[in-house]
């Protein structure tokens, strides 16, 4: 009894240094070895880096329908003020979400998020709406580049 106890723990000592040297650790320093004879080759096909610097280029072409959350909406003497005071607000409070200030004579606007449902743009809105109450839903065209960054 005490002798199968014994070749068991020799076992399993046995087994957990088996695995301790197929850990990520080990592997990482056996591709590092020259000695090991491993080696990594990149062979770059064709065309690939101005095919990707192309796509990267469309990203910004490609455009539609999405939803922002307006935070700001004047055209009064001091709409400009209000509207950086809006926008600064804004990120200082939600600073994972990007806000955009635009003019479009006569009207300063902010607005916030790149909503692609408007699902997402009413959880944003209510999230915001604790800091601007005034604040609603507006229909903007996004491009896939404002996605990404």
């Amino acid at each position: 009894m005490i002798r199968n106890i014994i070749l068991s723990v020799l076992l399993c000592a046995a087994a957990a240094a088996e695995l301790s040297a197929q850990s990520l650790g080990s592997f990482r320093e056996r591709l590092g070895d020259p000695a090991a004879g491993a080696a990594v080759c990149v062979t770059e096909h064709g065309d690939a880096s101005e095919a990707l610097a192309r796509a990267g280029r469309s990203h910004s072409r490609l455009r539609f329908r999405g939803y922002r959350v307006c935070i700001f909406f004047d055209n009064g003497q001091n709409a400009r003020k209000g509207a950086e005071a809006a926008r600064a607000l804004f990120a200082e409070t939600f600073p994972d979400t990007r806000v955009y200030m635009t003019y479009n004579a006569p009207y300063f606007t902010v607005t916030a998020g790149d909503c692609v449902t408007a699902e997402e743009a009413i959880i944003l809105m209510g999230r915001v709406r604790g800091v601007f109450p005034k604040a609603f839903l507006k229909n903007e065209e996004l491009s896939v580049a404002d996605l990404v960054k």
